[in-house]
């Protein structure tokens, strides 16, 4: 739940990549309803949105658009929803990494299909509440571009991001070290508006099912989303933020 009134330390909690698959939906809504997340980002070109809009709308989750220009899984392939030629590769599916989008995504073909996913968005009824991008900055022109014709903040844009007092990601850190880093983080906040970004996931079999084994890649399919998981829902890291008075917040909420 957002705090009431204005701590010293507020801090942000989001989880990343709502609408990439139906582990992904039915962790992040846990990680939600009883854990410490506070608001949630959702690709809107990805296979299991629709799932991901209507839990959004039936828990009033606060989300924001996971801007998304590349997909990074071996077995899970997403298309865009417009048909800009530079977004693709050879199969049609967004390109696998943020440098391949770099180097071959055009800034008109970006902000197309930007904005595709953001009407898609409202077309579900859902308030925006920010906009982020999915793994990187592949157009940062586009991003910004799209940002100001919705009027809402960018939270990766340079007038955005430094408004944070830092800006953390759980994820990629492994398992046994998650606890005591979080811990930690958490004792040390400084007043200010503070990120933490996470990727949470309940227990499906699809996620390992998503990438082949033994890649960094293959990591952010299951590992890191339910050590992710089973951070933001452990009663400890709950009871070590109301020790400290940090509040819990949203992008909306701060900003």
């Amino acid at each position: 739940m957002v705090g009431v009134g204005v701590a010293e330390v507020q801090l942000v909690v989001q989880s990343d990549d709502f609408g990439m698959c139906h582990a992904v939906n039915v962790g992040t809504v846990q990680a939600f309803r009883e854990g410490i997340v506070t608001q949630v980002s959702t690709m809107a070109a990805c296979p299991w949105f629709t799932e991901a809009a209507a839990l959004a709308r039936e828990f009033a989750i606060p989300v924001g658009v996971h801007q998304t220009l590349t997909c990074e899984w071996d077995f899970l392939r997403w298309r865009p929803l417009t048909d800009g030629p530079s977004l693709v590769g050879e199969d049609g599916t967004f390109r696998r990494t943020v440098e391949e989008a770099a180097a071959g995504v055009t800034h008109a073909d970006a902000v197309r299909e930007l904005s595709a996913q953001a009407a898609k968005f409202a077309a579900e009824g859902l308030t925006l509440e920010y906009l982020d991008f999915h793994m990187g900055s592949s157009v940062p022109s586009a991003y910004d571009e799209v940002s100001a014709a919705l009027g809402k903040p960018f939270i990766y844009g340079p007038d955005v991001a430094k408004r944070f007092a830092s800006i953390e990601v759980l994820s990629d850190r492994d398992a046994d070290d998650k606890k005591p880093w979080l811990l930690d983080y958490l004792d040390k906040l400084t007043p200010g508006v503070h990120l933490l970004v996470t990727h949470c996931a309940a227990a499906e079999p699809e996620l390992a099912a998503l990438h082949r084994p033994g890649t960094y890649t293959y990591r952010w399919a299951e590992e890191y989303r339910l050590s992710d998981q089973a951070m933001v829902t452990d009663p400890e890291i709950r009871q070590a933020i109301e020790d400290h008075n940090i509040e819990l917040t949203t992008v909306g909420a701060a900003f």
